[in-house]
């Protein structure tokens, strides 16, 4: 095959899981409007972009690089190696950090400092199933940090808005991370790997899911309350809370199914929040 075809790029994105990065991004660029209280500079609105479209690809790629072995043993997750090679997987990981380093460069002081923090954090999140069942708390950690990096790169300093909003897309990433960990429930068990699915069952682990996306809506109510935001915002919360109820309901009739309730439903929810955000902000 060659480059023209595509299939090398499609490839690339299929194993970095690019159309997910549609899950955290919104909650980046809702906490980005509401931190310029309106439109931010197009400068500013593209170097996150393009920050949070690198880290997130460097996370990826570190994770396949360290499950590498683990990868083919799974029957889920098997063909992940024929995607790209390793040598090829390692590079592109250099090349999408330095990236995301020298973009948080180009926004402004802070965001460049706290950048090998970032990628600390994003990378850590692989190795924690190897010693603590908390694993998913520290994936939604990794994904909680964009909206609290988009609001420095446009304030340059931390507030309580996007720390509450990060604690709920902890818990909403942890939520549904708990919900897909029950396809590999069997496995993870075979191979020692830590879950709070393998630690509490498939059973307890979705009642515990239940919980942390009820303090995902109540930390997205806080976010609304402590940024100030209108009717508008409120308005859409109702839309967030079924899409969260959908997700748990079509887990419970079918786990053949939660490949989709996990995209369509979390996919929904950050749309859901980032037009309801630019919506408050925007239209006036």
């Amino acid at each position: 095959m060659t480059l023209r075809d595509g299939a090398p790029i499609r490839r690339f994105l299929r194993l970095i899981r690019f159309s997910h990065t549609i899950f955290a991004l919104p909650f980046a660029l809702g906490a980005l409007v509401v931190a310029a209280n309106g439109w931010p500079s197009l400068k500013i609105l593209f170097l996150v972009v393009v920050c949070m479209v690198l880290a997130r690809t460097a996370a990826m790629l570190f994770n396949r690089l360290v499950d590498w072995s683990l990868d083919q043993r799974n029957p889920r997750t098997a063909s992940r190696h024929l995607l790209v090679s390793k040598s090829v997987a390692l590079t592109l990981l250099v090349f999408s950090s330095a990236g995301f380093v020298a973009s948080t460069a180009a926004i402004n002081r802070l965001t460049f400092i706290l950048a090998p923090v970032a990628l600390a954090l994003i990378f850590f999140y692989s190795l924690t199933k190897r010693f603590t069942t908390a694993t998913h708390f520290f994936l939604g950690l990794a994904l909680a940090i964009a909206p609290v990096g988009a609001w420095i790169a446009q304030t340059g300093r931390i507030d309580l808005a996007p720390v509450l909003l990060a604690a709920g897309v902890i818990c909403w990433v942890a939520g549904f991370d708990v919900i897909y960990a029950t396809q590999d429930y069997d496995f993870d068990r075979r191979e020692g790997i830590r879950s709070l699915v393998v630690k509490l069952g498939i059973a307890r682990g979705l009642r515990l899911a239940q919980l942390l996306h009820l303090l995902t809506f109540a930390a997205l109510i806080g976010f609304g309350l402590v940024a100030k935001l209108g009717p508008l915002y409120y308005w859409s919360m109702p839309l967030v809370a079924a899409a969260l109820i959908y997700e748990h309901k079509i887990e419970k009739r079918d786990l053949a199914a939660i490949n989709r309730a996990f995209f369509q439903s979390n996919a929904f929810v950050s749309a859901v929040f980032l037009v309801a955000v630019c919506a408050d902000r925007l239209i006036r």
